[in-house]
């Protein structure tokens, strides 16, 4: 299953599941560019890369900003020479009643996952498809199919992570690129610590395993979609999600 010598992008990578995956990756011999929104935390991440004896990138860029993910990308082919591997991942989400839900916030939301991933994934494309070989991991969420109630910004920027995966997976499969989603189920993140007590009590009583996932748990599952090994497995989605949804 080696990856060594890859260049990867991990997008939303200063903490949580982007972090674990970058991580994952350098154990795996890729270098990482890895990116944040927040500078301080894109370094911290690529500093405890570094360690892994990769090269590492940090790169501060909003993802919904087509300026900033077109610099990003360059810069971060200039320093690792390219890129084969991108994994989607910035992200937020946050509980709210739909009544006192904003257009502004909804367009927030959907804009976050939907442009970010789209704006990211045809930056990385044409070099994928003329090096005949490229991964792209998209991370999706249980919310997508479960619809939650209080979550309907997050669950319908999700559902249109999974329409975005299925459709680019047919369009560039036949130049070797892959493009599969992970839909986690609960995650013990720092995103999920900004939830209430009672929300994370009611997901975990609702999953089957009684226990909420890990990062780990996640990371597994993508660097097994990124592996040479998955090469067939494309226009997937698996979700990592202790039975919560099956």
């Amino acid at each position: 299953m080696s990856l060594s010598g890859k260049v990867a992008m991990v997008t939303g990578a200063g903490s949580g599941i982007g972090r674990a995956i970058s991580l994952a990756l350098a154990g795996q011999g890729v270098a990482v560019a890895v990116n944040d929104i927040d500078l301080e935390r894109a370094q911290a991440t690529a500093k405890e890369v570094a360690t892994r004896g990769v090269r590492a990138l940090p790169l501060r860029a909003d993802v919904t900003r087509l300026d900033e993910v077109d610099a990003m990308i360059q810069e971060a082919s200039q320093g690792l020479g390219r890129i084969d591997i991108l994994v989607n991942n910035a992200g937020t989400g946050k509980v709210m009643p739909f009544p006192r839900m904003s257009y502004e916030v909804w367009k927030n939301m959907l804009a976050l996952h939907l442009d970010g991933a789209f704006i990211c994934a045809r930056g990385v494309i044409e070099g994928m498809v003329s090096a005949r070989w490229g991964r792209i991991v998209n991370l999706s969420s249980i919310m997508a199919f479960t619809g939650p109630d209080r979550l309907v910004h997050y669950a319908t920027a999700k559902a249109g992570v999974v329409g975005f995966t299925k459709s680019l997976a047919r369009e560039v499969a036949p130049f070797g690129v892959t493009v599969n989603a992970i839909a986690p189920g609960v995650i013990e993140t720092p995103l999920l610590r900004t939830a209430t007590d009672r929300f994370v009590d009611k997901m975990v009583a609702q999953t089957p395993v009684g226990r909420l996932g890990t990062t780990d748990d996640i990371v597994h599952t993508g660097i097994f979609l990124i592996s040479e090994e998955a090469s067939f497995v494309t226009g997937q989605v698996i979700s990592p999600n202790g039975g919560y949804w099956v």
